[in-house]
This record gives structure tokens, C-alpha cells and sequence, in this order.
């Protein structure tokens, strides 16, 4: 169990999940190098929205916001929504990256991680039948509107029932 892990169980005794989730990265040094900030999550975890503010220190040579910044805003949050969503029965790794640069982010960007119902209950009944799979999260940076979009980040997230997993592991050694 790593030392979020153990910080997350024991805070979740004070605070919901939600209000956890969102300080709990927020104040994570890992996290706060990007220079995002979470502002808001709901209760069910399925909707989080973070802010991205142009300032000194993720501005690049030409001013814009430097594209790691970009990135790492965006990187650790589908798969630890996930995760968080799906429960202690299942394994849930990053397995690949992509992003796409559209333009120079030249002001405040804002991102949304989305999860539905349906993707949860689809995602729980394809491990139910295949043990492992992968899926795919794309999320914009955008203006405030969201009309405009500065760049994509499409993660490809491995899950998997916990339990094969461990034999899985045993079994390659």
C-alpha cells in the first residue's frame, strides 16, 4: 500500500471521498508541480473539473504554458477517477499516453474527467468476462467557455480483476 493510499483510508474517517480526492491532490507535491488546482468534484467521483492558470512557473520561452504542464495536469487523474470509482476488486495500471497539441495556451485552461453509469457497469462486466482489459480516456484542455480547444490527452488504462491479476503476477514469475 503506498503512503497516498494509506493517507486516503485513514482521511476517508473525517472527510467524504469527494472532498478527500480533491485535497488529496491539490496538496500532493506531486500533483501541485503542474501548477493545477482540482476545483470541483462530485460525490460519486464520475465528475472532476480542474483549472489550469498561466503564471511564471509553467510559462515557456514563448509564453505560453509549457506543454508538461499540460500533461501533467492532466496524466494521473483518469485512472485514479477510475480506481476510485471501480473499488478494491479490480487492478487499474496507465499503460499509454498521447497527447496532442492544438495550439499555444496562452490563458487559464480547464479540463473535465467524465465517467457515466453505463461506462462503469460496461467496464465491470467486460472484466467480469475477460479478466483484463483496456480502455481509452481523451480529455481537452480547454478556455473557460470550452469552446476552444489547446490540447488532447488520450490515456489507455489497463484493468483487471484483482484476484487474476495475482495469479497472473505469480504465474510469470
Amino acid at each position: 500500500m503506498s503512503f497516498y493510499q494509506k493517507l486516503s483510508e485513514v482521511g476517508s474517517k473525517f472527510m467524504s471521498q469527494a472532498t478527500l480526492f480533491k485535497y488529496g491532490f491539490n496538496l500532493s507535491p506531486m500533483y501541485r508541480r503542474s501548477t493545477a488546482r482540482i476545483t470541483e468534484v462530485t460525490d460519486d467521483l464520475m465528475h472532476i473539473k480542474i483549472r489550469l492558470p498561466i503564471n511564471y512557473k509553467n510559462r515557456n520561452y514563448v509564453g505560453s504554458i509549457f506543454g508538461g504542464s499540460m500533461f501533467s495536469a492532466v496524466d494521473p487523474i483518469p485512472m485514479i477517477q477510475v480506481l476510485n470509482i471501480l473499488g478494491n476488486d479490480y487492478v487499474v495500471w496507465d499503460k499509454a499516453a498521447e497527447i496532442k497539441f492544438k495550439r499555444p495556451g496562452r490563458e487559464n485552461l480547464y479540463a473535465n474527467f467524465n465517467c457515466t453509469p453505463s461506462e462503469i457497469l460496461n467496464i465491470k462486466n467486460r472484466v467480469e468476462n475477460e479478466q483484463e482489459i483496456e480502455i481509452q480516456k481523451l480529455t481537452q484542455l480547454t478556455n473557460k467557455n470550452g469552446d476552444v480547444v489547446f490540447c488532447e490527452v488520450s490515456k489507455t488504462i489497463y484493468i483487471a480483476d484483482k484476484e487474476f491479476y495475482k495469479t497472473k503476477r505469480r504465474t510469470k514469475k
